[in-house]
């Protein structure tokens, strides 16, 4: 009896204590899980920011001031690749297991997509009013004008417009490109290669007024295609220089301002502008031309350094016309990629 009593009574104190010990643990285990259901939304608040601060400078940019540095320019030269800000953002958000973040995610995303998405959908179908065109920089230190001038005329374009051209590498291009292309027009160190004949060409002066030495880089031409005159603009506008102050990039503005009222100017309706004008279709210094002139619906087209390319400035651009879908050729021996487009004369 007494064995008996006392097992009873330390089975019964094992009980107890197994009960205690288990309502200790249950609330606590709960409360942790209800502890990392909360952080999931509390935890990555510092990627959750970054995430809006992109999307802010994605959709704001033209905010970000020009006055010191020209960081406005600076950041609308590479908009697109703030893009991939966005994945990595992505990854470090799985790995902290933030739905903050991954939510705060989806504002870069859709302004991103509003801004560039369209560029990705495929190009439409040829017109009867269309004419392709092709622009390239061929590099006054290119070593085989004669390819550069085959894999341009194997675009089968109407127009070819090159710059940077220099004797003896002129007479290169004008005996390759002579069988196809028998109209061209050279003036400075940019010239103008079509299937159609031209008139009235004309030196065109975007010359800033802090250069002081011979300077000719831009020509106007009137296209006489089978659909009606078109004037035709081929400019190089000044290149810009990053140094410890930022980007200077006063020279091309200047430039592209003169060019801009150029184009205002112009009488004939339609008007087509080819060149390379060392910068984005985004940055504000091209505003100029991007306010008076349709750009490429679609397509990247990065042109530029051929190596490794990471922004367009070569451009294609048109008035009372359409540009359609724009894409690189195959590597020359310069420094730029040649772009290739579509254009839809209204």
């Amino acid at each position: 009896m007494v064995v008996r009593a006392r097992t009873d009574s330390g089975g019964a104190s094992t009980v107890r204590a197994a009960r205690r010990w288990a309502g200790r643990r249950g609330p606590g285990t709960d409360a942790r899980k209800d502890a990392g259901r909360r952080s999931a939304w509390t935890r990555g608040r510092v990627l959750a920011a970054l995430a809006v601060l992109t999307a802010g400078l994605l959709v704001f940019h033209r905010a970000v001031p020009n006055s010191v540095g020209r960081l406005g320019s600076s950041l609308e030269a590479f908009l697109p690749w703030l893009g991939l800000v966005g994945v990595v953002l992505l990854g470090l958000a799985l790995l902290r297991r933030s739905a903050l973040a991954l939510v705060a995610l989806l504002l870069p995303v859709a302004a991103w997509t509003y801004l560039f998405g369209r560029l990705l959908l495929p190009g439409t179908e040829s017109g009867a009013r269309d004419l392709v065109v092709v622009q390239h920089n061929v590099s006054d230190e290119n070593t085989d004008p004669a390819g550069t001038a085959r894999t341009l005329a194997d675009a089968g374009p109407d127009l070819i417009a090159l710059e940077e051209l220099i004797p003896p590498a002129l007479t290169v291009y004008e005996k390759t490109l002579a069988p196809d292309y028998p109209h061209h027009a050279v003036r400075g160190t940019v010239g103008l290669w079509s299937k159609h004949p031209l008139t009235e060409t004309r030196l065109l002066d975007i010359k800033p007024r802090g250069i002081t030495e011979t300077w000719s880089r831009a020509l106007r031409t009137v296209v006489n295609t089978p659909h009606g005159e078109v004037a035709a603009y081929v400019a190089h506008l000044p290149s810009v220089r990053v140094g410890a102050s930022g980007l200077a990039s006063s020279w091309r503005d200047e430039s592209a301002g003169l060019l801009g009222e150029a184009v205002a100017a112009e009488e004939l309706k339609a008007v087509i502008l080819l060149g390379d004008l060392n910068s984005t279709v985004d940055d504000r210094g091209l505003a100029p031309l991007t306010s008076r002139m349709n750009v490429a619906e679609r397509g990247f087209a990065f042109s530029f350094p051929a190596v490794f390319p990471l922004a367009r400035i070569d451009q294609v651009m048109a008035r009372s016309g359409t540009v359609g879908h724009i894409r690189t050729l195959p590597a020359t021996g310069s420094d730029h990629l040649p772009v290739a487009a579509r254009i839809t004369l209204d």
